[in-house]
């Protein structure tokens, strides 16, 4: 390959069968110190609400933790729901967040909810006209965080004058369009949406407009990566994340399932489908086999970073997991 693929994470903190919400924070901050000493680029949290089993909701809060119990790696929002909040408030707490952790905060923004219709106009009455405002408010966003606006009489403190690097995300067009037309970078949702990635990709490196932050496209892919010693120990480990996408298509909320020997018979052929779908850019398997995979994959969609999230149910089963990913970048970087 003729360019090193930096390797992130995206960590959903995800409640597992028997653990608390407690347990789970601290399982994400020792996997976020692994992913440090391993020499992750990027931890990333989502912001989830209404979700029982998805301790993620403050995530603000839990990216200033994480940053705090952490030494190099870049810290940041896979994503903060931009139609949730004033544009203002995101600067200002991410104004905060770049003071107090110079140099390693990441605002990667959304369009989308990250809940149900219901509890999106809980957030917010105007959720859904602000959703249609997105373009207009990462506009406004940039310009709180830019020094031309101190003349202005509303200011964001901290966050004027701070340089955080804004990413956009993304799951379709609409997004690749955005992020293509700011000269901004781009990650997209492989990891649950990825039936348009590669044309998604394709046409923001055609469309792309530099800009003051961006002179060339930056593209980033978000897969399903388990990985363990054995490909089969893998598959096994595997049935926890399919038992996850299973329980989305089914509105049936519930933490994050132990795996089973097979999954033969638990789906009808309308579910498989639709969880075949959702999970075609998943790489499950022991190194060998990741290196082989994950080489192809990147070089087809050409992306500039890797990041993956690991739904394991074991917590020393996915912190193995995240060591085995980080060599197979590292062996696939050295070709």
């Amino acid at each position: 390959m003729s360019k090193n693929i930096p390797i992130s994470l995206l960590e959903l903190a995800i409640v597992t069968q028997g653990s608390t919400t407690s347990e789970t924070l601290t399982k994400t901050k020792e996997l976020a110190q692994l992913a440090d000493s391993l020499e992750y680029n990027r931890f990333w949290l989502a912001e989830h609400h209404n979700m029982q089993h998805v301790a993620s909701s403050a995530t603000v809060v839990l990216i200033s933790y994480i940053a705090s119990q952490t030494k190099k790696i870049r810290v940041g929002s896979g994503g903060i729901m931009l139609p949730n909040h004033s544009p203002l408030i995101i600067a200002e707490q991410f104004g905060t967040l770049e003071t107090l952790f110079p140099n390693r905060i990441d605002l990667g923004l959304g369009r989308a909810p990250g809940t149900d219709t219901l509890t999106a106009q809980a957030i917010r009455k105007d959720f859904f006209d602000e959703a249609q405002q997105f373009p207009k408010n990462v506009s406004a966003l940039q310009t709180y965080f830019s020094n031309e606006n101190s003349s202005s009489p509303v200011r964001a403190f901290p966050g004027e004058g701070v340089e955080v690097p804004i990413w956009i995300l993304g799951s379709s067009m609409d997004s690749a369009a955005l992020a293509a037309a700011y000269g901004l970078p781009y990650a997209f949702a492989g990891h649950f949406a990825p039936k348009q990635m590669v044309q998604a990709f394709e046409f923001y490196r055609e469309n792309f407009e530099p800009s003051e932050v961006l002179s060339s496209p930056k593209t980033m892919a978000c897969v399903n990566v388990i990985a363990a010693d054995t490909n089969e120990e893998a598959k096994v480990l595997s049935t926890s994340l399919y038992q996850m996408f299973l329980g989305l298509i089914r509105n049936n909320r519930q933490p994050l399932q132990p795996p089973v020997a097979t999954l033969d018979g638990a789906m009808n052929e309308a579910e498989l489908f639709h969880v075949n779908q959702m999970t075609a850019c998943s790489f499950i398997g022991d190194k060998n086999h990741l290196i082989k995979e994950l080489n192809k994959f990147i070089e087809y969609t050409k992306i500039d970073e890797l990041m993956i999230t690991s739904p394991i149910y074991s917590h020393e089963d996915k912190l193995k997991s995240l060591k085995i990913s980080s060599e197979v970048i590292q062996t696939i970087n050295e070709r």
